[in-house]
């Protein structure tokens, strides 16, 4: 039961816009910047939470998503099975198709406590929770450096908490032409 991207992009974005302003539309496009995501991507999967009824959708100029009534109390298991389907937990570690106390894997009778430590874990973390940890500027949903975040006064309590992106700054390294460009600009 690892999370596969997918996933990990549901939550994130989830967490992202419960950190904005209850009731308040934020954009698809505005939450895949900051989380580096790409749009179409993440537009897919807000389509999925759409469904789930996790969060509303609008359309238009004025369109975007924010969570549901109550979706603060949200917890990651109920994502987790909305997105990777109700088989999450029963599925085989090494991929088996058939695996159980009577037909185990390998690694089936030291992975089960694990894996119940891990859906109970999921099943206590909320995105109110979670969203008020990011807030708090303890944690963070981007790549962002801390001292980063410093600059932009998210760390010091004074700024948004890691919801603005420093513009140029990216999850990934700059290609060489990127580079190129960069020395060129500083002549």
């Amino acid at each position: 039961m690892i999370l596969s991207r997918t996933s990990q992009y549901a939550i994130q974005a989830l967490i992202f816009v419960a950190t904005q302003p209850r009731g308040v539309p934020v954009l698809i496009r505005t939450v895949a910047e900051h989380l580096d995501v790409p749009p179409p991507y993440l537009a897919k999967i807000m389509q999925s939470l759409s469904r789930g009824k996790l969060i509303h959708s609008f359309r238009g100029r004025q369109g975007g998503v924010c969570l549901c009534d109550g979706g603060e109390n949200t917890d990651l298991m109920q994502i987790l099975t909305l997105i990777e389907g109700p088989g999450l937990t029963e599925s085989c570690v090494l991929g088996l198709k058939v695996c159980g106390d009577d037909t185990a894997c390998p690694m089936h009778t030291q992975w089960k406590p694990i894996k119940t430590k891990i859906v109970k874990l999921l099943n206590q973390q909320t995105l109110g929770k979670l969203a008020a940890a990011v807030q708090s500027g303890k944690y963070r949903l981007s790549e962002l450096p801390f001292a980063a975040l410093e600059s932009d006064g998210v760390a010091l309590g004074t700024g948004p908490a890691i919801l603005t992106r420093t513009p140029g700054i990216r999850g990934r390294r700059p290609s060489s032409a990127g580079v190129a460009h960069a020395q060129d600009a500083s002549k």
